[in-house]
């Protein structure tokens, strides 16, 4: 087992992880970890852009605003302000650090009141992937380590049983994929960038690592979770046999285009004041109500009213995408689906990403710090991963590091049997998962459906377990692992929330009440009116 030591050991190689990193190099060395090749990230995937006051007729009130309502009533206001009010200087990080972003080229999304985005044509997350990670390479302070599937926190009570401070995470387990040897890394602070969950469901708009990592990792560690019911579901994924998980931006809808039915009618009125441009969990549920009602299997986004050379300019890589099956967005409408997308909750922590657990923190998709409440403002997203990239390297570097610990860590020692047979039951036990999420805890849900998927995930949980433990570490063990706990806290999140707000609806709860976020914390046993749940320990290593 190889041991390696860093001073800042950074999870996950998207766009929050790649600017902490930046930021953090001017004092501090850092070791990035990704999880297969450094580009592959839910960051590559983002097509519309970063939200951002930049125009004269806008200002942070109308961002905020935007921002709360669209949270229907959870956000952190505090947070919001914070984040929303220094996005202009985030910008200018990215045009420092290379990025092209035309200031003066807006956009506007669904639930903005006004032109706010910043685009990279109509693919600014690889764009601002590769530009940030072309910074990173220059940078000799930070090392990149590819194909790296972090396992486990390690906690300061594996160094030392009789250490009686407070809990501190010191390092991480980490399997190296090309080697197939787990190794450790030890640092004086480590930082979850591992994004979202999308692959929980069967339908995502997610890259195909999008398994709840850092959500699943800190859990069992012994950090608190909140919010997990509120899975955002992007209204329009295109809809074909052999498309899969290709978003169409929201931002067509921003330049005009409009949903239509089977029977070509545009339905977003009867919903929402604001049709096609009403705020995501709105216009998700209304396509479902749509297509049960019609019978037909998706919706329709039409821009044939918008000339074909704005069209093959403005999004270029969506015309090209739709021709490659047989579809011309200029003259016929786009078939489209809605498709997990966005997770609100995640990992609790404050706007700088500390949690809990001393020495640990956590930024973007998988923190949830209260920017996006019940549901996520478009494009908040990759503000966000900025925002807290920011507030994070700030404070580390205001309060210095903690010292390494002293102590080695545990040998890994896990079974060495491979059994190919059972490889096959770890995949269909993904398919059972993905299918069970997207069939009982989707777009509308009910308190019987989610009861069942609590009974069988249960089960799954036991064989999930049986297999962590009697066979050799396999990459798919491990996110299969990450991505069942991750599937119950989900559906214990939307269990004790006994309304509809946002993005979570259920139909014996179709009104709001006043209840307050659902946080999940492994330290606490459950008890009738406790948002509390005893996990931990089920998955330890």
């Amino acid at each position: 087992m190889a041991r390696h030591q860093t001073e800042i050991l950074i999870i996950g190689s998207g766009l929050a992880g790649l600017a902490t990193a930046l930021k953090l190099s001017d004092r501090f060395e850092v070791t990035v970890l990704a999880k297969e090749k450094a580009i592959s990230t839910n960051t590559s995937w983002a097509q519309g852009g970063i939200a951002a006051v930049m125009s004269k007729s806008d200002s942070f009130d109308q961002h905020v605003q935007d921002t709360l309502v669209a949270g229907a009533g959870l956000c952190h206001k505090y947070v919001v302000e914070n984040i929303v009010r220094q996005a202009p200087d985030r910008i200018q990080d990215l045009l420092k650090w290379g990025a092209q972003l035309n200031v003066n080229d807006l956009t506007r999304e669904g639930g903005h009141s006004e032109r706010r985005i910043l685009h990279f044509e109509d693919h600014t997350g690889s764009h601002l992937q590769e530009v940030l990670l072309q910074a990173v390479y220059k940078n000799p302070k930070i090392k990149i380590i590819e194909n790296t599937l972090a396992i486990d926190l390690i906690l300061n009570k594996q160094l030392n049983p009789w250490d009686m401070s407070s809990t501190k995470c010191v390092g991480a387990y980490v399997l190296d994929r090309s080697t197939g040897s787990v190794d450790t890394y030890q640092a004086q602070e480590i930082i979850l960038a591992t994004g979202g969950a999308g692959k929980v469901y069967r339908y995502t708009s997610n890259w195909s690592g999008a398994t709840g990592d850092g959500i699943a990792m800190a859990y069992r560690a012994g950090a608190r979770v909140a919010n997990l019911e509120f899975m955002q579901f992007h209204p329009t994924c295109l809809y074909h046999p052999e498309a899969r998980n290709f978003l169409i931006s929201e931002a067509l809808r921003g330049e005009g285009g409009e949903l239509v039915n089977s029977h070509g009618e545009a339905f977003m009125k009867k919903y929402h004041h604001l049709g096609s441009l009403a705020p995501r969990d709105i216009v998700a549920r209304s396509i479902d109500a749509e297509m049960k009602r019609t019978g037909a299997p998706s919706v329709y986004l039409d821009m044939s009213k918008l000339a074909k050379n704005f069209i093959e300019t403005r999004f270029p890589a969506i015309h090209e995408k739709c021709l490659s099956f047989g579809i011309d967005m200029s003259q016929q409408p786009i078939p489209v689906v809605p498709a997990a997308h966005y997770l609100c909750g995640g990992v609790v922590s404050s706007v700088s990403g500390e949690t809990d657990l001393q020495s640990l923190w956590v930024i973007g998709e998988t923190a949830c710090t209260g920017l996006h409440g019940a549901n996520r403002l478009a494009s908040n997203s990759l503000l966000e991963c900025l925002a807290m990239a920011h507030n994070c390297a700030k404070l580390l570097t205001e309060k210095g590091l903690h010292p390494i610990s002293s102590g080695t860590p545990p040998e890994w020692v896990h079974p060495t049997q491979k059994d190919d047979d059972e490889m096959i039951v770890i995949h269909h036990m993904w398919d059972e998962i993905r299918n069970l999420m997207w069939n009982y805890v989707g777009i509308v849900r009910s308190t019987k459906r989610l009861l069942r998927a609590r009974q069988r995930l249960k089960n799954i949980l036991l064989e999930v377990k049986e297999n962590y433990s009697q066979f050799q570490i396999h990459s798919d063990i491990i996110e299969l692992r990450n991505i069942a706990i991750v599937a119950q806290l989900s559906v214990e999140c939307a269990l004790k929330r006994h309304e509809s707000r946002g993005i979570h609806y259920n139909l014996d709860y179709p009104f709001p009440s006043l209840e307050n976020e659902t946080i999940l914390s492994p330290e606490s046993p459950a008890a009738p009116g406790q948002d509390t749940i005893l996990l931990r320990g089920l998955f330890s290593s």
